[in-house]
Order: structure tokens, then sequence, then C-alpha cells
């Protein structure tokens, strides 16, 4: 009898300091309907019980003889101990559907072409303003943007809080890259340049916590908006022959800078100069096209009031998301000055 794709993975968490989520994180992944052969706790340095709650919840613990200072180092470390033809990364903060591992890797399984899968993220808490904006994101992201770009065989990221990967494939990229601070994207891209492909698999869904207040929401924010100009800057000559992924990077860079003066400058000053405070509703001009596939999303998973009432979150959002986006083109482009510390922000 062939072994079942799962008997053929090892799970990788990456974890510093996160005693309060990863026994949950771990417990969701053996309790699989197909559980993966080992499950790896990196526990990187931290101060907390992270080492002992992975223990009992079931995990072999590595720890290293110092903080590696990113997500992408913990996880090469623990790359190095894997012997299965499959692995998979989640951050410690994030639980999954019980299904969610035997989804997930079955493309994988089936399609020697593929180098990784992708899942479908939800955030775990719906309370705050910022969890409720990530959460009306998530749901227009993961329905609408991500299936366009797998149609074209081309998602932009293969997030890193839940992905699958061909071993031999993730050990021929170097493993995590560490020299941006958006090291998904980075190794998603490296893969697409390698001649590989990356699949979505909307039905394989996790769980993350995401950040409850601006403070946390901030250091987040501020490591995605950088690591996306990086990856730019690193790969946009290896990207350019891409057609799809080069005019979904371009139109991002376009919007992040374009939509990022509009947001914060040329509209308040309008509405200011002109004391016509009407044109502040350009901030919502695009509610129709943001909510038709939210609710559409929304229904399915029977939370429409939910999402309704979430809907004025995501355009708060939105807006201080552009102002990350546009400081970090001027740090990073104009001022040289790349973001190289890694903050988690939760």
């Amino acid at each position: 009898m062939a072994p079942r794709p799962a008997d053929q993975l090892t799970v990788i968490i990456p974890a510093y300091n996160e005693a309060a989520s990863v026994g949950d994180t771990v417990r969701s992944v053996l309790a699989q309907t197909t559980a993966p052969a080992r499950v790896i706790v990196v526990d990187d340095g931290s101060t907390d019980d992270t080492a002992l709650v992975a223990r009992q919840a079931g995990a072999q613990v590595i720890t290293p003889p110092s903080n590696t200072g990113s997500k992408a180092g913990a996880q090469n470390v623990a790359l190095d101990y894997v012997d299965t033809p499959y692995c998979m990364a989640i951050d410690a903060d994030t639980t999954l559907a019980p299904d969610a591992i035997e989804l997930l890797l079955a493309p994988l399984h089936f399609d020697p072409e593929l180098a990784a899968t992708c899942g479908f993220v939800l955030p775990r808490h719906v309370s705050s303003v910022w969890e409720r904006g990530r959460y009306i994101e998530y749901l227009l992201s993961f329905t609408f943007y991500k299936p366009t770009q797998d149609y074209y065989g081309k998602p932009l990221i293969s997030s890193g809080c839940f992905s699958a990967y061909r071993t031999e494939r993730l050990r021929e990229a170097g493993g995590w890259s560490e020299r941006t601070r958006a090291e998904d994207m980075d190794l998603t891209w490296t893969f697409y340049q390698d001649g590989h492909r990356v699949g979505f698999v909307p039905e394989a869904l996790c769980y993350p916590i995401e950040p409850h207040s601006f403070d946390f929401m901030s250091k987040q924010l501020k490591r995605w908006s950088h690591g996306f100009v990086q990856n730019v800057r690193l790969h946009w000559k290896g990207i350019l022959p891409l057609g799809f992924l080069r005019t979904v990077v371009g139109v991002a860079m376009f919007d992040a800078v374009v939509a990022s003066v509009v947001y914060l400058l040329v509209l308040p000053v309008l509405a200011v100069v002109l004391n016509a405070p009407w044109i502040l509703l350009a901030y919502v001009i695009d509610v129709p096209a943001v909510i038709v596939p939210v609710l559409v999303a929304a229904r399915r998973r029977g939370e429409v009031s939910r999402a309704l009432a979430s809907l004025p979150s995501f355009f708060v959002l939105r807006t201080v998301n552009a102002f990350f986006l546009l400081e970090a083109i001027v740090t990073e482009l104009i001022l040289r000055r790349p973001l190289l510390v890694y903050e988690k922000g939760h």
C-alpha cells in the first residue's frame, strides 16, 4: 500500500515567545485527517515557556544556540532535519481546519510540476478595528485576487503562515532567504524564476491570530511593506519576462505610490483648499467593487452580518497601509535605508 501524502510530510513551526498559542497550533496539526510524520517546533531563543508547551502538545522541539533573528532563519534550522519529500511551514499562532493538510498536500502529491501550495487564510479573532479590517482584506484577497492569480499560474505569494513545499525544490531554492523581510514572497518569486509553479488551494483553511491593536498592526504592516519593496528591488529583472507576474507587481507598485499619495495628501488637501468635504467620499468610491466579492464569500460562510459590520474597518486599514507602503518606498528606494530587523506584529 502506497504511503499517504501526509506520511511523507514534516511540519515546521518557527516560534519566538509563543507559549500562549503554540500549543493550539501543534494540536491542530496533530489532529488532522492525515497527520504528518513529524512536527518540529523551532524555539528561537524564547524567554517564555514556548518549548515546554510545544513538547507537551506533542511536537519535537529544536533550540538553536541563539536567536536566529528572523522567521526564515528559524525555519532553515529545521529544514536541516527534514527527511521527507514534503514539508510545510506554519506560524506558531495559526491553527488549521481539520482537513487542511490533506487538501493542501493533494496537488503536490499528484502534480510533480508544483513546487508549493498555499491555502485560504482567515483571522481567528474578529473583534478589534484591525482584526475586522484584516478579515475583509482576506475575504477580498482570497476569494477574488488569489483565484485570479492562480488561474494564470502565478499567485503573488505563497503565504508564510501556511504553505506546503516539495522539499527538493525548497532546498534547490536555498531554503527561506533572510535577505528580505518577506521571506515567503522572496521564495515564491524565486520558484517562478526557476521555472516552477505554485498552486492555491482555497478549500484548505487556516486561522492565524492577527494584530489586535495599532501597535502590533503597525509592526506587521511595516515589515510587509518593506518586504514587498525589497523583493521588487531584488527580483525586478527576474520577473520582467514573467508576463502576468510582471503585470501584477507593476500594478501593485503603481498603486502603492499613486494611491498612497492620493489617500494621504491629495484628497485631504483638496477637501481643505476647495472647502469641499464631499471630496473625502473618494476614500470609499470603490465600495461596490469591494463589497460584492466580500459578501459573496461571507454568505458562503454564513457571516454576512460580520462582513457588513467589518467593512468600515477595511477602509481604515487600507488608509493606514497606504502610509506604510509610501514610507517603505521612500526609505528603501530613495533614502536607501533598508529594514533589517524582523519584528513580528502580534
